[in-house]
């Protein structure tokens, strides 16, 4: 295998959930640059048609699914339907998430929670739909979407914190379960990523997030673009030995 090929995504079908916009729109662009058609998953049909018009003007196939990963019957019709139109799943892209600042004595306990169901059950769902297809084949890619909270703690942040040490460690235990059959699954240690998601927080509490930058060697928080080779490699044939990692891409925030 080539150097160039260990990297290649011809030929194959990733999924992308919260597909519409941030991480979810680059990476699914990102994944198309290397030759994946994608599927994308979302609520936001708008957001949708504009990640799907990137894919396509990549030269990739785009498929356009209106579902809420909180839906796991809504999942399993999404994982029959990108079987039905592309013939395979090779790659799950777990990044559907929302957060709450707000600390432990403030946050409501239903928001709480509501954090909880997006972040780990959405993946939880995600994974029980799209990975049966992998399995049937042998061979597939699983990568959550954590955070430099899967394995530190930060004020105001315990929903947040609370979900991504969750998905780390279900990433962990499925890789147990699935690695048998040739499926990988890995989550992404991101710091903080300026996205849709947190744009406003970043302005809005700049000492907050002055304080990540200062314990950050690199001395800046992250650009989407930061996050794309990790991601190709944990979607490739190149990461074919890597399960149950947690690789975190923080401008070396956790290396203290």
């Amino acid at each position: 295998m080539s150097s160039i090929s260990r990297f290649s995504l011809e030929g194959q079908v990733a999924v992308v959930t919260g597909g519409g916009g941030g991480l979810g729109s680059a990476g699914a662009l990102a994944l198309a640059e290397a030759g994946a058609d994608v599927v994308l998953v979302a609520r936001n049909r708008t957001k949708l048609e504009a990640a799907a018009a990137a894919v396509e003007g990549a030269g990739r196939r785009a498929l356009i699914i209106e579902a809420d990963v909180g839906d796991l019957p809504a999942l399993e019709a999404a994982a029959a339907q990108a079987v039905e139109e592309f013939g395979r799943v090779d790659i799950l892209f777990n990044n559907a998430g929302i957060t709450n600042p707000q600390s432990l004595l403030d946050v409501a306990p239903d928001d709480f929670m509501r954090v909880l169901e997006v972040n780990v059950g959405g993946a939880f769902h995600a994974i029980r739909a799209f990975v049966k297809p992998m399995l049937d084949r042998g061979y597939g890619r699983i990568i959550n979407m954590g955070s430099i909270l899967s394995g530190r703690g930060m004020a105001n942040r315990s929903a947040y914190c609370a979900s991504k040490a969750a998905l780390a460690n279900l990433g962990a235990a499925c890789a147990f379960e699935f690695g048998g059959a040739g499926v990988t699954v890995n989550t992404l240690g991101a710091t903080v990523i300026v996205t849709d998601l947190n744009r406003e927080l970043v302005r809005t509490q700049p000492e907050l997030y002055a304080q990540v930058v200062r314990r950050t060697p690199i001395g800046r928080l992250g650009e989407t673009e930061d996050l794309m080779g990790a991601l190709l490699f944990l979607a490739s044939p190149a990461s074919g030995f890597v399960t149950g990692q947690t690789l975190y891409v923080d401008g070396g925030y956790t290396a203290g």
